[in-house]
């Protein structure tokens, strides 16, 4: 069981990657679009007036793990420009499971986040959920980026 934060907190978002593929991964905590759940405590006179989320608030998963798994913890500054596909496309390069490849990987993601983050011509996943929400976006979207990853060794 994982019970993670809301998603504005340290880490949002856990994806399970099993051969190549996206086998679990848990759902964007949001009140409405761009608008995350937000762990913490409203200022003192603010209650009610800012958005304020507990930790009870947050969502739990269970999922089974396999020996070779990955699973990636990450921000929504990754998720929100890297689809899927690019994470998957990363990921599938790493043949060695050892610490230092696994980190280099880590690094890797980051690093092509950050960079799809501040290209304004790109259509982000973030773009184009803002286009779903009547918003006419393109580009990146610059926020912070922390990626976790980890093997399951069984």
């Amino acid at each position: 069981m994982i019970r993670r934060p809301p998603r504005s907190t340290l880490f949002p978002y856990t994806t399970l990657f099993r051969s190549g593929k996206v086998v679990h991964r848990s759902e964007e905590q949001q009140h409405y679009f761009n608008t995350p759940f937000q762990l913490s405590l409203a200022p003192p006179g603010q209650n009610g007036q800012v958005l304020s989320d507990s930790p009870e608030a947050a969502d739990t998963s269970h999922f089974n793990v396999r020996d070779g798994d990955l699973i990636l913890v990450g921000t929504d500054g990754l998720f929100d420009n890297m689809p899927d596909s690019m994470i998957v496309a990363e990921l599938s390069k790493l043949k060695d499971f050892n610490a230092d490849s696994i980190q280099r990987t880590a690094n890797s993601i980051a690093l092509q986040a950050r960079r799809l983050a501040f290209d304004a011509n790109y259509m982000s996943p973030f773009a184009l959920r803002a286009r779903e929400n009547g918003i006419d976006a393109i580009g990146g979207k610059p926020d912070d980026i922390t990626v976790l990853l980890a093997t399951v060794a069984m």
